[in-house]
């Protein structure tokens, strides 16, 4: 996946130069470097930063699954483990991978956990009933090859949900939006983390392609009931391995 444009964007109240944004290996490198940076406070950052909203959107991600309990599910780019204890709090079995060591070790969760690339899951072909992932898909390198990958592990009839950021639709809200993300979520995250890596949160947006177009890839890639809910500040696309 490539941001490259020909000049800068204006993405959620940021000025991006598609330059400054990494890409292929270059881009993997960074985004495990800076998740193994913020792992310490990762937690606290997210809960100040979303007024802890995050936690209400992972719950909706997690009941959004439509997954009877003792269904397996794996968490991708798990983090600290969020998602991980919001699964097996509905009584489903989780199973979380990320490319940070950092956050692995920094993890609150007793679910089984691996040090993997989500691009290239150790898991066999269907070998889950349902997946989630929570604010990476703007930090992986090929959106469509994760959907193929998605579509690898996940059994027929299984069930994905794929919470990120976003700006809202309003044209008020998404100009206050833009303001909190791109000025105060970088001042937070400078005073109680990893300010270059808060600057480059709002920044990261643009590598989000157009719902018109994920929706597509996901399509193609072999899930069908593909939905999307806006929240402010965030988004959830749901889908359905096709059989």
């Amino acid at each position: 996946m490539n941001a490259s444009k020909e000049s800068p964007i204006l993405h959620e109240g940021v000025t991006v130069d598609p330059e400054e944004l990494p890409t292929g290996d270059e881009k993997r490198r960074a985004v495990r470097s800076m998740f193994d940076s913020i792992a310490p406070r990762y937690d606290l950052v997210n809960r100040i930063m979303t007024f802890g909203l995050d936690v209400r959107w992972r719950r909706r991600t997690v009941r959004d699954l439509g997954l009877p309990a003792g269904s397996v599910v794996v968490d991708l780019a798990c983090g600290t483990g969020d998602l991980c204890r919001e699964i097996q709090r509905r009584g489903s079995v989780s199973i979380g991978l990320d490319l940070s060591m950092g956050m692995l070790a920094a993890a609150r969760t007793d679910a089984p956990l691996l040090h993997a690339d989500i691009l290239r899951m150790p898991l066999p072909d269907g070998a889950v009933d349902g997946a989630t992932c929570g604010f990476a898909l703007r930090n992986l390198v090929d959106l469509p090859e994760f959907f193929a990958e998605l579509a690898r592990v996940v059994r027929p009839g299984g069930r994905i949900a794929l919470l990120d950021a976003a700006q809202p639709e309003n044209r008020l809200l998404r100009f206050g939006h833009g303001i909190y993300f791109g000025k105060v979520v970088p001042m937070i995250g400078g005073l109680l983390s990893d300010g270059v890596a808060y600057r480059y949160l709002p920044k990261s947006l643009a590598y989000l392609p157009d719902w018109s177009v994920m929706s597509t890839d996901l399509l193609a890639a072999g899930f069908h009931d593909v939905e999307r809910h806006l929240f402010t500040g965030a988004q959830l696309i749901t889908a359905t391995r096709s059989r």
